[in-house]
């Protein structure tokens, strides 16, 4: 019985996840290396340790190798691997450390076939190339076979005795720790209170209580996330087979994309295609969500789709900073939370709007002893409305707040960009600075909507499409280019737009209007484009500072 055999006829048992380290023998040079025993011998050895113990992973460095649904992820990415070089990798595990010669990994992994030698080589190859930085895992031993030197540890199901604590399995292995964390694609535990967002949260059930694919979109920062997590935990008893969330943001290869969902779905043999993922799935009815979509659209769109089309029984809640533009999709415009209108400076007033309630909030969980007064109502108003009402420019300034005051931090906003960057420490890399955020949505542009974008920059209100054209315009980008890209930066959530009127107006939000402009300087064409834009006969709405 192999590893993977013995995890998938191990008993289910309650309670959570402990840790067993396996023992690894002191490292030998080849010539000390025993002979190794027969490869049958050596998966028993392991399979009965693990047999009914209810193994369900193994762990070794940042990876994890599921063993029922035979899936390897890193950091909890799936790593793309063939099933030859998964069986060459569980092979060389079972041994624990000791020589697995080439023969016996020929016959073990194909057991009916004679092949080349170069065929093992193959895959000790693509393994190490999946492995990357600990690829030296795998040692050679010259002229005789491989060994697999990682310290492991067996991530199994423990019993939990009535009203116990701890580790409760007292078998003779090593317990280490109870690990309550959930499984890849479970839903997180919220771990604080979402403020402002009960009409969004309502909104967008009923969205949910009504169509298959609903995406949820706004600019970086604005809480999309947050709003989708809270809103699953509300759905959650509506779905018979829970929630399973898909985080798409660590993804740098949309080829992932499709084994990231199998796993969150706890189906990562089925990433074959998302028609076999759907039949694989069969008359489950989760609530699936597709976090992060943007820097991978096209293919989070089509395995959408391609989901929906095979399970009727499937519903979707994706978040992007655009539209997937996927077959059925609503799409809901996140928006910012309300902040103080100009004037508005008592500290109880103030305190009626959600950006302020929010910023007072994370200001209070680090600096108890703030004492509210007029002059502290307006600064914090300031502050709101300067950051535009999101979420995240909030608590990235409530955390600044600690050391600059409230009145401080409000009188150095202008330097926005270099002063909002203490993020929590195990956020997103792109969440942890202001300007972290803007460069991720900056980047995913093309290089005409960047430019674009930059140069909108030297409107300080409302303009037209008109004006947008006469300023924007150049060499690089023609004039009817600048009306496609104008429209790409709304549907991105990087431009505001309000087409309520005869006339449609569109307006940079302040914080990225500062990004841009800081970009504008960088790229050297300030100054052109500060001349175009005093060449044109703006009409007296479309007034402007001077850049």
């Amino acid at each position: 019985m192999t590893l993977a055999e013995a995890a998938a006829s191990a008993p289910a048992a309650a309670g959570g996840v402990h840790l067993d380290p396996f023992h690894r023998p002191q490292a030998m040079s080849a010539e000390d290396l025993p002979e190794s025993r027969g490869l049958g011998q050596l998966v028993s050895m392991d399979a009965a340790r693990l047999n009914g113990s209810g193994a369900r992973a193994l762990l070794f460095g940042r990876f994890r190798l599921v063993l029922r649904s035979r899936e390897l992820l890193a950091d909890g990415v799936p790593v793309a691997i063939g099933n030859r070089a998964l069986d060459v990798l569980i092979a060389l595990i079972e041994a624990c450390g000791e020589l697995v010669t080439k023969d016996e990994l020929l016959t073990r992994v194909w057991p009916d076939t004679t092949v080349e030698e170069n065929n093992l080589q193959f895959q000790i190859s693509t393994l190490r190339k999946a492995l990357g930085a600990d690829r030296d895992f795998i040692r050679t031993v010259s002229g005789r076979g491989y060994r697999f030197v990682a310290e492991l540890a067996v991530e199994r199901r423990a019993t939990r005795p009535d009203g116990g604590a701890g580790a409760w399995d007292q078998s003779p292995a090593n317990v280490v720790q109870f690990v309550d964390s959930p499984p890849p694609g479970a839903l997180p535990a919220a771990r604080s209170e979402l403020v402002g967002r009960a009409a969004q949260l309502s909104d967008v059930a009923a969205l949910v209580a009504a169509n298959r694919l609903v995406t949820l979109v706004g600019a970086g920062g604005i809480g999309k996330t947050r709003l989708t997590l809270e809103l699953a935990r509300r759905l959650a008893p509506s779905f018979e087979d829970g929630v399973r969330i898909a985080e798409l943001g660590p993804l740098s290869d949309p080829g992932l994309v499709l084994p990231t969902i199998a796993a969150a779905l706890e189906l990562g043999g089925a990433a074959a295609g998302p028609e076999r993922l759907a039949a694989a799935l069969g008359p489950r009815r989760p609530l699936l969500v597709l976090d992060n979509c943007e820097h991978v659209i096209d293919e989070a769109a089509a395995v959408a789709e391609a989901l929906l089309h095979a399970n009727p029984s499937l519903q979707i809640i994706a978040t992007s900073r655009e539209p997937l533009r996927a077959e059925g999709e609503w799409v809901y415009r996140v928006p910012p939370l309300d902040v103080p209108p100009e004037g508005e400076e008592a500290f109880e007033e103030v305190l009626q709007h959600s950006a302020a309630q929010l910023f007072m909030a994370r200001i209070s969980a680090a600096q108890p002893a703030t004492s509210p007064d007029r002059r502290v109502g307006a600064a914090v108003a300031k502050i709101c409305r300067q950051l535009d009402g999101v979420p995240l420019a909030l608590e990235l300034a409530a955390a600044s707040a600690a050391a600059l005051g409230i009145e401080g931090l409000a009188s150095r906003l202008d330097d926005r960009l270099s002063l909002l960057t203490e993020g929590r420490r195990t956020a997103p890399t792109r969440q942890q600075t202001l300007r972290a955020t803007l460069d991720w949505s900056y980047e995913l542009l093309s290089e005409p909507e960047r430019a674009v974008m930059r140069r909108l920059a030297v409107f300080a209100d409302d303009f037209t499409m008109e004006a947008a054209s006469a300023v924007a315009a150049g060499e690089d980008v023609a004039a009817a280019d600048v009306v496609r890209c104008l429209a790409g930066l709304v549907t991105k959530s990087l431009v505001a737009s309000d087409v309520g009127g005869p006339v449609p107006y569109y307006r940079l939000l302040e914080t990225m209007r500062a990004y841009a402009m800081e970009r504008l300087a960088e790229s050297g064409e300030l100054e052109a484009v500060a001349a175009r834009h005093a060449a044109v006969d703006f009409d007296p709405f479309q007034c402007v500072e001077a850049p």
